[in-house]
């Protein structure tokens, strides 16, 4: 969550805040001791409560507004507490870029194209896997070049919500950050049943699953990743390699299988010539348009995870490059410290587009469309293994790639795949339990309000500097899994079909923030070309020179590629997602589960919206965007995200406490 009406958490002096830019001249009476109040003025004399909204505290639009005495002894005023460097609040910054590089990549490399692609080749064949994985992949890169350009401004803690709340709308801003964490850590629970599904394949019984899988491996992710971020960005490193060298493993592998290497011999493009390319299947859908339509659903859930970089803002180590803004002053300052994502927001996205098209068209050339193997759509149920069939031409596994592996009977070959995908995945949930963890802990470790006791608990961390009690939370929905080891369940349900529902909401919640933080890069551009004048002639405002004009030098950190087209397309492609590609399975027919995963995550978003606007304004709602056009307005909200920047975090040199086994849950 971002500032308004909260505390910093950085050690301060009151003195050298930097809030009425007009008048430094003027000093502050208050010291920057420990526990010192700050009384700000505000214009609020609504009977609203006090909220959760992202801004910083309320300070006047301008410097003449507060200077008068008498309108400031007129004015409400409410005391902020600004506690310096509140150990249990800050995190350490740790993060390499080599570890935000393969947090990224393991965020995004997991389930979707091992898993959830077997899916897209049952229901449209194998034209739909090659356009849904390329049009999907194109829609991230374009979402990762206005978060991108954002981040190379603001590479701050809660990005992603600060962002929406500056731009579009404080109370959307908080709907964001929330729907982001329901993002991750719904999609951490359908990892780990994503994984259990893996071990299917094996057969262990549901025995070893509700033991092993949906406890044992959940809590132990839980306690890697307690012992400080050094340590998970060791682990990221480690599973990232393995990720990578992995999918090349089965690249190499399911080539081989192409040329002949297994027992069905030369296989080429036998399936592409006896077979179309563009059917579709008549109990999941209409016509193939429709199956098209409905892969670009599945297919999103494969690039949730290419925003991971703004997550891990908050504990990347900071590089030395550029100047901020305030040092275009006379004022010496230190260097703005820049973290550069041009590497992340230009080539993850197609990195993984690259990785996921060869190895669909690989599955696509080796797996028939209508193989009776393949996991069908939730609501037509999934293929199970008959135990006293004695099909040899069966296999309990719902991925692509280990059907493909064990139809060449190549002696050990689909149970390497069946580890490297496990593997895959549970290095995957723990990226989506680390995101989940610090976005949460990001919304609320600013909270100081009484009424957000409840909330502000779980915004501290522990002696190690992790915030384990965000972490345990964002386990909330791990109580999903244990579903399917209920009695009372079908003998048809496969974990295929609840991993189905998980990843489609998560998927959906994602796309939905996707979108939001388009609609906030569209306005934050149309700001800047409208105060490009104003920006060129200020001194203090260097970094924001997009289009210098009368020949001033440019320190604007990095354009994104296309725009302004690129932003425009990606919030349409992100709405044509959200309202049309996910109901498409409902063109065929009505069932209640699939509109619910396709849409309860857009129904719980909008009350969630309203609810936060209604409660943060009680009587005074304005139902309005942010103020974009008075350039005093954009000033403030300049500084503001500054601001949050300077102060967001612990320093690099400062040490993570006491250590001990009782500090491990962060209670004490």
């Amino acid at each position: 969550m971002a500032s308004r009406k909260s505390i910093d958490d950085h050690a301060i002096n009151l003195n050298d805040l930097d809030w009425f830019p007009r008048d430094r001249d003027r000093q502050l009476s208050a010291t920057g001791t420990l526990g010192e109040t700050l009384r700000v003025p505000t214009t609020s004399a609504s009977p609203q409560p006090l909220s959760m909204r992202s801004n910083s505290p309320g300070f006047p639009d301008s410097v003449s507004a507060a200077q008068d005495d008498d309108e400031m002894e007129a004015m409400r005023t409410r005391t902020i507490v600004i506690t310096n460097n509140e150990k249990d609040r800050t995190v350490s910054r740790r993060l390499r870029g080599i570890h935000v590089f393969m947090i990224t990549i393991s965020g995004v490399l997991g389930a979707g194209l091992y898993i959830r692609s077997g899916t897209v080749l049952r229901v449209g064949g194998p034209g739909a896997v090659l356009i849904a994985f390329t049009v999907m992949g194109l829609l991230a890169w374009m979402v990762m070049q206005c978060i991108g350009e954002f981040l190379a401004l603001w590479p701050i803690s809660g990005a992603l919500v600060e962002f929406v709340a500056k731009f579009v709308d404080e109370d959307l801003g908080t709907a964001v950050g929330i729907a982001y964490w329901f993002t991750y850590s719904i999609n951490f629970a359908a990892l780990i049943v994503a994984a259990a599904g893996v071990l299917d394949y094996w057969d262990p019984g549901k025995a070893i699953q509700g033991t092993i899988m949906f406890f044992l491996v959940p809590l132990f992710l839980v306690l890697l990743n307690s012992f400080g971020v050094q340590i998970y960005g060791l682990t990221e490193v480690i599973g990232g390699s393995l990720k990578i060298i992995g999918i090349f493993v089965v690249i190499a592998c399911m080539i081989a299988i192409n040329l002949g290497a297994g027992a069905n011999g030369h296989i080429g493009t036998t399936n592409y010539k006896h077979y179309s390319m563009f059917p579709h299947d008549e109990r999941a859908t209409d016509n193939w348009a429709s199956a098209l339509f409905y892969a670009f659903s599945i297919a999103a859930f494969a690039y949730v995870g290419v925003d991971i970089t703004a997550a891990t803002a908050l504990e990347a180590r900071q590089d030395q490059r550029g100047k901020s803004s305030r040092e275009a002053t006379d004022q010496p300052k230190s260097p703005w410290p820049y973290i550069s994502v041009r590497f992340v927001a230009t080539w993850t996205s197609f990195l993984t587009w690259i990785i996921y098209f060869i190895a669909g068209f690989l599955m696509s050339l080796n797996v028939r469309w209508d193989d009776p193997n393949l996991p069908e759509v939730s609501w037509l149920g999934s293929p199970v293994v008959d135990a006293n069939a004695g099909d040899e031409g069966t296999y309990n596994s719902d991925s692509g790639f280990v059907i493909s592996a064990a139809m060449s009977r190549i002696p050990g070959l689909a149970d390497m795949f069946t580890a490297v995908i496990f593997i895959t995945t549970v290095f995957s949930a723990n990226t989506n339990l680390y995101v989940a963890s610090r976005t949460l802990f990001s919304l609320t470790r600013r909270l100081e309000d009484p009424q957000w006791r409840l909330f502000a608990f779980f915004g501290k961390t522990n002696n190690y500097q992790v915030p384990v009690r965000a972490m345990l939370l964002s386990c909330f929905f791990m109580w999903v899994p244990f579903l399917y080891l209920s009695p009372s369940n079908s003998p048809d349900t496969t974990t295929s079909s609840l991993l189905e529902v998980l990843s489609q909401m998560g998927s959906v919640s994602c796309v939905i923030v996707w979108a939001c933080e388009c609609w906030a890069f569209i306005r934050f551009y149309k700001c800047l070309s409208t105060h490009r004048e104003a920006l060129s002639a200020s001194p203090e405002f260097v970094r924001f020179r997009r289009w210098p004009t009368n020949g001033a030098e440019s320190h604007y950190p990095w354009r994104s590629h296309g725009q302004p087209m690129t932003m425009y397309i990606a919030l349409l492609g992100c709405l044509f997602v959200l309202t049309v590609a996910d109901g498409a399975a409902l063109w065929h027919m009505w069932i209640a589960p699939r509109f619910l995963s396709a849409y309860l995550s857009i129904l719980c978003f909008i009350p969630l919206y309203l609810g936060l606007k209604y409660y943060n304004n009680w009587g005074n709602v304005h139902w309005k965007l942010e103020d974009l056009d008075n350039f005093v307005s954009v000033a403030e909200k300049l500084r503001a995200l500054d601001e949050i920047h300077d102060l967001a975090t612990a320093t690099d040199k400062e040490g993570g406490g006491r250590r001990g086994w009782g500090n491990l849950w962060g209670f004490l």
